[in-house]
């Protein structure tokens, strides 16, 4: 199962294909700001053209992570880093899925921003608007009078997580714009390093994102992410003498916006199999990752529902489904090219049962599961219509009308109608650990989307439309 076309091309399940691209247009329903000509939701328009004018800096752009007009730097850099991630590692698959400029427009999107919000030395802007008084007006981002409050990291007040994820998006950016826009790949990679070294000169948890994004893994796990994206987009002897001698790493079964050891001990196998032999630790966890996971280990820990989907826990849980199944395809690569296997006590997998693992957990959420229905919006049979999203369920109006907040609720939260826009390839929550799932906009749990459920879907999404030919 090698990118590259050593993996024979058998019948699918879904249209993979269709599914990618919808994957990638529902990111754009997240952009905040000035929108381009060439923008595909028409229900969509320009939003929050003021961010950071009250704090003297430019801050228009970027994404809302989720359902709500908050743009949260932690997980929107998460989002950037694992796009460029699937962009990278799978390129030639969106090469061929017709999709590479468009994933590269969504990454730069991110990418943009983040240089905005970097742009003074030794502070990073890492949040605009007020999560409180958003979360009680239920408005469409275009005609929002919320306040668009600036909060930020420095040296007094640290948040080692967000820089140093930031750092990592930027890093992981530049190889993907490396052969594109070589000017803007150096300078992206420049901000990178010098955020990994703000990051780990001025330490301490950031909570000001809480109780929304609380790092609950704290910042080590982030700091070796980013120096396993910037040796891997510099190849500098500095950043791997940092992960042999200073990072600090750990087994874990969850991969996602706030617990990265996973992606990092991935990346590191490879250059572990590549002849790097003195991180075989890192090969050892990736394994554990691995193990911890798959049904049939004897070190299986992990919970799935009835009909086989991983559930973490409430509230996107899609993210822990996503999450696993780019981790398991992108292993599952990796072990092929260098003919290795997953040990995990008296057994062992191979490549391919990593990716019929991938597989099916990317299958589940497209309609292969026990209600027979879809979890991603505008896609295959009964998908969902009431998503926990405000620009979705407000109807399209004049940006100068102004709504009740209370009121808001009223007319659109409380209303059991479908979605007047359609949010074309959201992933929302999904079910509960027993198979439940309502499609109410007021269960969050269920019907919320984010970003970062679907730029972790991206990768599996494009070597699934490049192998499987649908019947």
């Amino acid at each position: 199962m090698l990118s590259g076309g050593l993996f024979s091309v058998v019948r699918a399940d879904f249209n993979y294909q269709d599914a990618l691209t919808k994957s990638i247009i529902f990111l754009e329903a997240q952009r905040s700001g000035k929108l381009p000509t060439n923008h595909r939701l028409s229900w969509r328009g320009d939003s929050a053209l003021q961010d950071g004018k009250h704090a003297n800096v430019d801050l228009v752009g970027g994404y809302y992570d989720a359902g709500d007009n908050v743009k949260y730097g932690l997980p929107m850099a998460f989002t950037v880093t694992t796009m460029s991630w699937a962009a990278s590692f799978y390129h030639s698959e969106l090469q061929a899925a017709g999709e590479m400029d468009s994933v590269r427009a969504a990454i730069r999107w991110g990418t943009d921003y983040l240089l905005k919000a970097s742009s003074k030395r030794n502070t990073l802007y890492v949040q605009v608007g007020d999560p409180v008084a958003d979360h009680e007006c239920w408005i469409r981002p275009e005609n929002m009078r919320t306040p668009r409050t600036v909060l930020n990291i420095g040296k007094n007040t640290p948040g080692t997580e967000i820089a140093a994820e930031t750092s990592a998006a930027l890093a992981a950016a530049s190889i993907v714009f490396r052969h594109v826009d070589h000017v803007y790949a150096r300078r992206i990679l420049k901000r990178a390093r010098s955020l990994f070294q703000f990051a780990k000169t001025y330490k301490g948890t950031y909570d000001g994102e809480c109780p929304f994004y609380c790092s609950n893994s704290g910042y080590n796990d982030e700091l070796l992410w980013a120096a396993t994206w910037l040796y891997t987009a510099t190849r500098r002897s500095i950043y791997m003498d940092y992960i042999k001698d200073e990072a600090i790493s750990a087994a874990v079964s969850e991969f996602s916006w706030d617990l990265k050891y996973a992606g990092a001990q991935i990346l590191l196998s490879k250059f572990y199999m590549e002849g790097h032999k003195d991180l075989l630790s890192f090969k050892e966890e990736a394994d554990s990752f691995v193990c911890s996971i798959l049904p049939d280990s004897p070190y299986h820990q992990v919970y799935f529902s009835p009909g086989g989907l991983i559930h973490l826990r409430d509230g996107a849980n899609s993210q822990y489904v996503t999450g696993a199944a780019f981790l398991f395809s992108v292993y599952s690569d990796v072990l092929a090219k260098h003919k290795q296997e997953v040990i995990c006590g008296n057994k062992k997998f191979g490549s391919s049962q990593l990716m019929a693992f991938a597989k099916q957990q990317v299958d589940y959420l497209l309609g292969k599961n026990p209600l027979g229905r879809s979890y991603m919006v505008g896609f295959g049979k009964t998908p969902p219509t009431h998503a926990h999203h405000r620009g979705a369920s407000v109807p399209k109006m004049s940006t100068s009308k102004v709504i009740s907040c209370p009121m808001s609720f009223v007319y659109w939260y409380n209303k059991n109608e479908p979605n007047p826009n359609e949010l074309t390839g959201a992933i929302v929550g999904g079910p509960d650990r027993n198979e439940n799932f309502e499609d109410q906009r007021t269960n969050s749990a269920m019907t919320e989307p984010t970003t970062y459920i679907n730029s972790l879907a991206i990768g599996v999404l494009a070597k699934l439309a490049r192998h499987h030919a649908q019947s």
